[in-house]
């Protein structure tokens, strides 16, 4: 009994080592696991785009349909592989709820979300729901995050930095609430059709504080333009604020993970380091 408890778990760390994604030396195991999954994530990219055109869809039906099950079975067999394995990782070490924790992880969720789409249009006749969750089949490129360091950065700094970056698009929500009540009022008498509500007056907010201006919703009345003007400067102003916090957070991520320099002091006669 003791010696299948200790293989079993000999087989998981073993399996743990392959699947997890580490810095340094790697076994040949690891390299060639990860080169498959990495090249089975870029091909269903390259399947999703193709498949989206009708001549290609029409001609090679059988072949999109057999990768895609055949993606499917290799994504399912790698999520519970990892659910498995996800103990052998001290944050996960409890075995009933560190499996718990690690579903609602970020790269779990990744994971499921790639495979959920196939098993979710299996149970429903509804072509609409269905397209939406092919949509969802995208999800698998975000697997390539666990192999992106600079990913890991954003997700690291985000992390940091999210009570400052919530507070900023809780600061634009107000914004653009406000702006779009108040350019309803002054243009709905002007252009009932245009601004009707001020819902329909959001998207007027949205293009302004964007800067995007694409011309089908703007304001006529001399009071209109002014409140128009205003936003579009204060929303250009507003867009510096989450991109600072995301500089500022890059900077100390940087400044911790950077190794220290060893300082030395200089003899003030010959310029040579002193110990």
């Amino acid at each position: 009994m003791n010696n299948t408890i200790e293989e079993q778990t000999w087989s998981r760390k073993n399996l743990y080592k392959v699947l997890e994604v580490t810095r340094g030396k790697k076994s040949r195991a690891s390299i060639i696991f990860n080169t498959v999954l990495l090249t089975t994530i870029s091909l269903n990219t390259f399947a999703i785009i193709l498949h989206s055109v009708k001549s290609l869809r029409h001609d090679f039906d059988t072949f999109f349909s057999d990768f895609e099950y055949f993606s499917v079975v290799f994504f399912t067999i790698e999520y519970f592989a990892r659910l498995w394995v996800c103990v052998e990782n001290e944050k996960y070490k409890h075995p009933v709820w560190g499996r718990l924790r690690y579903i609602f992880s970020w790269g779990a969720l990744i994971d499921l979300l790639a495979i959920m789409p196939f098993y979710l249009s299996n149970f429903t006749s509804d072509t609409g729901l269905i397209r939406i969750l092919r949509l969802f089949r995208i999800f698998r490129l975000f697997k390539f995050s666990r192999y992106v360091h600079a990913l890991k950065v954003i997700e690291n700094v985000f992390k940091e930095k999210r009570e400052e970056l919530i507070l900023s698009v809780v600061f634009f929500l107000f914004m653009l609430l406000i702006s779009s009540s108040t350019m309803y009022y002054i243009e709905n008498a002007a252009q009932p059709k245009v601004f009707s509500s001020i819902p329909a007056t959001l998207w007027w907010g949205v293009t302004t504080i964007t800067s995007v201006g694409y011309g089908d919703t703007y304001p006529v009345t001399t009071l209109g333009k002014i409140l128009g003007g205003f936003v579009a400067v204060a929303g250009v102003a507003m867009f510096a604020l989450p991109t600072g916090i995301f500089v500022s957070g890059f900077n100390e991520h940087l400044k911790s993970t950077k190794p220290q320099e060893k300082k030395y002091k200089y003899c003030p006669h010959c310029g040579e380091a002193l110990e």
